[in-house]
């Protein structure tokens, strides 16, 4: 697993080493998909417009390396793929 210093970026957002790269997901069976944010998952806010940064943990986003439907994990379950 990987482990960092995180920086805030704004917007909820954080600084991962392995953000735009390749990464397995350990929490989902090894799925493998690309790292595109670490950032709150905003999931009881309203979809309109986001005014405040949720009140939640941060996630790691990840995006099929193919393209589809992205999914969110714990930031310490992925690692850089080999």
């Amino acid at each position: 697993m990987t482990t960092h210093t995180a920086q805030p970026l704004g917007l909820g957002h954080w600084s991962h080493p392995l953000l735009g790269r390749l990464v397995i997901d350990h929490a989902h069976g090894d799925l493998i998909g690309i790292l595109r944010a670490i950032a709150p998952d905003p999931k009881d806010s309203n979809p309109g417009l986001v005014l405040r940064i949720p009140d939640a943990p941060p996630v790691a986003w990840l995006a099929p390396k193919g393209g589809g439907r992205e999914w969110t994990t714990d930031p310490t379950a992925i690692e850089a793929t080999r």
